[in-house]
């Protein structure tokens, strides 16, 4: 399977260096942007990889970009900023940004491989992780108004006669909706329906 990776640098001896060292691997899909405008441009368009960043370019520089992926983009790119010796600091806020790590110029070639393949690791996770709660969501979504009351009230520990009285029913129609609602859900007990209200966000994360 072919992974699309993007350079973004003003300094064309970088990219030319990156993209020879990174076209060596056989399932890597390269592409250069000399500017973090023009890659900004093309960003909707493009398939989902791994960013090598710069941070200081004309135009939007590194924190720019990051910030507009945010906004725009979120997850589709796994960003890798790329800094000069010494600036520390300059990455620490890109990571802030967003961005998932950083690598000091001049780089090592193990090195930035090895960051690479530890960005498209994290993509892959990120990308099953917003799939499993779209699936979740859209299976939440298929509950009734009243399913959903029982399923909240079921979250929050409630009893079924504690539930059927919040909602002013009887506990066999509470016991009817949770059957029904587990039946939707494609689950058999109630920590894999738990499991589900997590991932599509009904039960909020610390």
């Amino acid at each position: 399977m072919t992974r699309s990776i993007y350079l973004v640098d003003d300094d064309d001896a970088v990219r030319a260096s990156l993209h020879s060292l990174l076209s060596l691997q056989s399932d890597l899909l390269v592409r250069s942007f000399r500017s973090g405008d023009m890659f900004l441009t093309n960003a909707s368009d493009l398939d989902p990889g791994v960013l090598l960043l710069d941070f200081h370019m004309p135009g939007s520089n590194g924190i720019d970009v990051l910030n507009a992926l945010q906004d725009a983009e979120p997850k589709k790119y796994a960003s890798v900023i790329l800094t000069g010796e010494g600036n520390v600091g300059l990455a620490v806020q890109a990571m802030k940004a967003g961005a998932l790590d950083f690598i000091e110029k001049p780089y090592e070639a193990e090195t930035l491989l090895r960051t690479v393949d530890a960005a498209f690791s994290r993509l892959a996770q990120d990308s099953a992780a917003a799939s499993h709660a779209e699936q979740a969501r859209a299976k939440i979504d298929g509950l009734s108004p009243r399913e959903r009351d029982v399923l909240m009230g079921l979250i929050e520990g409630r009893a079924n006669k504690v539930i059927a009285y919040e909602l002013d029913i009887s506990p066999r129609t509470v016991e009817i909706y949770r059957a029904n609602l587990m039946t939707k859900l494609g689950v058999r007990s109630l920590p894999e329906a738990l499991r589900i209200a997590f991932a599509a966000g009904l039960i909020p994360q610390p």
